[in-house]
């Protein structure tokens, strides 16, 4: 098979597009012939970073779509064909290849009428952002606010919480504001404003904020923890909160952090199960047109390293995919 390889650490352009094995899956596994990836930032961060766990040369890449290929022992929950969506383990060759094999428990089912590159686009942003919706128990009519919200994860997470009848308040730049009402926030405020941050506490001042979903970093977050009610949730999806923000016994807020490779090491069939179950109502949901895929580039399988170095540099108002 074709293969996006790595023989060293560093930026996108350290890719070379190699004739590699083609893998057999082992117990509890499926090899999927890939249609569409999806890329995302962890993907290049990690070319950067490597991983002790590698084997050298490395296949990068968490997301993608295509045609299982065939399955490994005991897999009998899904038929070769069957048309699926995936995020496979960062540890584990990935998805930047003609085949993956990947856990068959992390398959996700797919309409026929949805495109494989519109699949690819579910795994890593939508079921990152359904985790980090579903640490928050709140009832329609909360007051939220989202960061990073033109982001892929940031407006998958404004599609999710506008169909649990939450009020969101989205920060990004002011050229992306149309769209993210769009996607579902009730008010956009431009994070290039010094005063943004005031400008919130009079939005929320009548119906103060329930959780903040942050995209920045942990410090970024931590600023951010003074505009929460008492109770409240911070959720933190990019780093996490090493020490508390807050005096203790003030507003006794909650602390979350997001991390969606974590499944595959510390999660359960069960909790796989509930997670998949999530990604096929997205899939349902971008076929019948109820949720937007938020796609910005497709490009080609060659062009791969281009791309990514392209959502490196951003900015990136949604969502990258490669097609082979």
């Amino acid at each position: 098979m074709k293969a996006w390889v790595h023989h060293e650490t560093g930026a996108p352009d350290v890719l070379r597009l190699e004739e590699r094995p083609r893998p057999k899956p082992g117990r509890g596994e499926a090899l999927v012939r890939n249609c569409a990836i999806g890329l995302n930032p962890v993907d290049w961060k990690f070319i950067e970073w490597g991983h002790p766990a590698w084997e050298w040369p490395h296949v990068p890449g968490v997301d993608g779509a295509g045609e299982v290929e065939a399955l490994g022992e005991g897999v009998q929950h899904i038929a070769r064909g069957a048309r699926v969506a995936y995020h496979n383990d960062l540890v584990r060759p990935g998805s930047f290849a003609e085949y993956t094999v990947v856990p068959a428990r992390a398959l996700i089912p797919l309409p026929a009428a949805l495109p494989f590159a519109a699949a690819a686009t579910i795994p890593c942003p939508a079921l990152t952002a359904f985790q980090a919706i579903s640490k928050v128990p709140l009832g329609p009519g909360a007051h939220v606010l989202v960061t990073g919200a033109s982001g892929a994860v940031g407006g998958a997470l404004l599609q999710l919480a506008r169909t649990r009848g939450w009020i969101v308040h989205a920060v990004c730049s002011a050229s992306q504001a149309t769209r993210v009402l769009r996607l579902g926030a009730a008010t956009v405020t431009d994070y290039h404003r010094p005063p943004w941050r005031a400008e919130i506490q009079e939005k929320t001042r009548v119906q103060p904020l329930q959780a903040v979903f942050d995209m920045v970093s942990g410090a970024h977050a931590t600023s951010l923890a003074p505009l929460l009610t008492a109770n409240g949730h911070l959720v933190c999806i990019q780093d996490r909160q090493e020490q508390a923000p807050l005096p203790a016994f003030t507003t006794t807020i909650s602390l979350h952090e997001v991390g969606l490779n974590a499944m595959h090491n510390h999660a359960d069939d069960r909790q796989w199960g509930n997670l998949v179950a999530a990604g096929a109502a997205i899939a349902k949901d971008i076929a019948e047109g109820r949720f937007d895929p938020q796609i910005v580039e497709t490009a080609t399988f060659e062009a791969l390293p281009e791309a990514l170095a392209r959502l490196k540099s951003g900015p990136n108002p949604g969502n990258r995919v490669v097609q082979i």
